[in-house]
């Protein structure tokens, strides 16, 4: 496989085993996004364990594929401008705030796009503008706040 077709997180933090993002954690959901024009963008099939119990998708997995999708962007951004993580962290950021607004129901049997800007960027915090989008509408979108990781020993 060449990194054309690795997603961010396989090529960037292929043995982190979070449940959203992480390639390592075999029950997890392995979301996948790329860089496009300016942006990053992934594809999430909800499965039909995600049922809000209304037959749509459950407001924390939204709020999960929101936080998983924009660590990306981060993450990419990061690397593009020579911010690796710190000793001892296994990302350069860690989520410090999400700010989701739940616009309107997201179908539970189809894929929903994400979408990911990062709209402010320092070497301690970057924000990220995050959307879930279906049939070309937002259902919901989030404020994504990162700051720079550093362990503690």
């Amino acid at each position: 496989m060449t990194d054309e077709v690795l997603s961010i997180q396989e090529r960037l933090y292929p043995d982190l085993a979070c449940f959203g993002c992480g390639h390592a954690n075999d029950r997890g959901l392995k979301l996948r996004s790329y860089e496009a024009d300016g942006y990053v963008v992934a594809t999430f099939t909800p499965w039909p364990e995600h049922d809000n119990g209304l037959g749509y998708l459950n407001g924390g997995i939204i709020s999960t594929v929101l936080d998983c999708h924009s660590a990306a962007a981060v993450t990419s951004e990061a690397t593009h401008r020579g911010w690796p993580a710190l000793p001892g962290a296994a990302l350069p950021y860690v989520t410090a705030g999400l700010n989701v607004r739940y616009l309107r129901p997201s179908p539970l049997h189809e894929a929903v796009e994400l979408r990911a800007t990062i709209t402010a960027a320092s070497e301690a915090e970057m924000t990220a503008e995050v959307e879930l989008i279906w049939d070309d509408k937002p259902r919901a979108t989030a404020t994504a706040h990162w700051k720079r990781w550093r362990p503690r020993p």
